[in-house]
């Protein structure tokens, strides 16, 4: 398929001499005499590009720029002018032009522009194809009604600048709602840098964020940029901000509320232009109250709150979450997609997913790598999802599916005290007495399993 060139001028021998040109040169050519026929060729037949003369009667070349940029923001225009000043290619670029060509024209200089024009329409296009899997990639799957608010809260604060408070489970997606919001949000074409803040010290955090100069300490050999740097324009994501140190805490405040920072060991300030999204397990309040979190460091991060729910609140979502992962493992193994029966999904609606969706995707991605047929059965399920073990997080494969060892302590404490509560007859009280510990503790896991009462 060759390019389509739309060549628009109120001189008749330009359009043919161009066209004629253009078409040996291996181009499809269309012609427009006025912007408003421009208008209308543009409107049927979709060129890949335009050549647009200014000087014309009616809509001339810039008010017809205009058009074409507002109604088909995507099509390039080279402008062509024989009355050319740097004032008039200028405003031609703001408005959207690609090109500015003064006649009489080389037709060396035309074909250069052309495809430098091409070239960068078929990037862009490759960018948007390329975002578009992107926010595939990150969509949150399901339609469960806590999915569907979800996603209704996420579409409404990501194309804002304001800065978001995740919250929610291990396991339950807070990143991926974090990369949803990025993508979506006027600061895509920007980088989303992530923060791990429970995997560094309060030092090594402040030098991963802040940077350094050469020399600023023992071992700074060479000249760091930070994430706050890399991070400019864009979004920074500080994953598990519950588990940051006071100190740090106290340190990105300042920097946020100032935004303008400098490396460490530097003496120039670097400005800063990010937006904020963090994400917890915990309760911050409560760490609040602990005095392990800073109370004005919370108001400014939770500007928007948005909880993402547990699993066994979105349990209509496991079908399609199956489907999506049982997709991605055959896609990852370049094997055929398999398939699980009805049977084998309602026992998993069943098990109370103390890993949320990551306990899922570890099972599914297990499934599907065991089981030696194309369709997973209800006698391929393990205990405890297949129902033959009640309790949550009893299976080693289950703890194993956990990132840190807390995690799986957790879930495993969790299970302790469901066996327990069926040993005592579901009695709060009697369950608190014999396992040792606080009676809230039992009440909150008691209310997981039993809601209703």
């Amino acid at each position: 398929m060759f390019p389509t060139i739309l060549i628009v001028d109120d001189e008749e021998s330009i359009l043919k001499s161009l066209s004629g040109i253009l078409m040996d040169e291996g181009f499809e050519t269309i012609t427009a005499t006025n912007g408003y026929e421009a208008l209308q060729r543009i409107e049927e037949q979709a060129p890949d590009l335009v050549l647009l003369d200014i000087w014309m009667p009616g809509l001339d070349g810039i008010d017809t720029l205009k058009e074409i940029k507002n109604q088909h923001p995507h099509v390039q225009v080279v402008m062509i002018t024989g009355h050319g000043t740097i004032e008039t290619a200028v405003n031609a670029t703001k408005i959207g032009a690609y090109d500015f060509i003064e006649k009489p024209l080389n037709i060396d200089r035309v074909i250069v522009a052309i495809n430098n024009a091409l070239n960068f329409r078929r990037l862009e296009e490759e960018n948007r194809f390329l975002r578009k899997k992107t926010i595939e990639k990150y969509a949150i799957t399901g339609h469960s009604p806590a999915t569907v608010e979800l996603r209704k809260q996420v579409g409404i604060a990501a194309p804002t600048d304001a800065w978001i408070l995740i919250t929610g489970e291990n396991g339950t997606g807070k990143e991926l709602v974090a990369r949803t919001i990025h993508q979506i949000s006027h600061r895509a074409d920007h980088p989303l840098v992530d923060v791990n803040c429970a995997a560094l010290s309060d030092e090594g955090l402040e030098n991963e964020l802040l940077g350094h100069e050469k020399g600023a300490f023992k071992g700074a050999v060479n000249k760091k940029h930070g994430k706050f740097e890399l991070a400019h324009g864009g979004t920074i994501f500080f994953d598990e901000i519950g588990d940051m140190g006071l100190k740090t805490q106290a340190t990105i405040l300042r920097i946020l509320e100032e935004r303008q920072f400098q490396r460490l060991g530097g003496g120039r300030t670097i400005p800063l232009d990010v937006r904020v999204i963090a994400a917890t397990n915990k309760d911050l309040k409560k760490a609040i109250a602990a005095g392990t979190f800073r109370e004005d460091l919370y108001y400014r991060l939770n500007v928007v709150p948005i909880t993402v729910p547990p699993l066994r609140e979105r349990i209509d979502d496991i079908a399609a979450l199956v489907d999506v992962f049982l997709s991605k493992t055959a896609e990852e193994n370049r094997t055929s997609p398999k398939s699980m029966t009805s049977e084998a999904l309602e026992a998993l609606k069943k098990y109370h997913w103390p890993g949320n969706v990551r306990e899922l995707k570890n099972l599914v991605e297990r499934l599907d790598i065991m089981t030696e047929g194309e369709t997973i059965e209800l006698s391929d399920i393990p205990a405890p999802y297949n129902g033959s073990a009640e309790e949550p997080g009893t299976d080693p494969y289950s703890l194993f599916s956990y990132g840190r060892l807390k995690d799986a302590q957790k879930a495993f404490e969790e299970a302790f005290i469901v066996r327990k509560l069926k040993d005592c007859g579901f009695d709060i009280s009697k369950t608190a007495q014999q396992a040792g510990v606080d009676k809230s503790y039992v009440k909150k896991i008691h209310k997981k399993i039993r809601p209703a009462e």
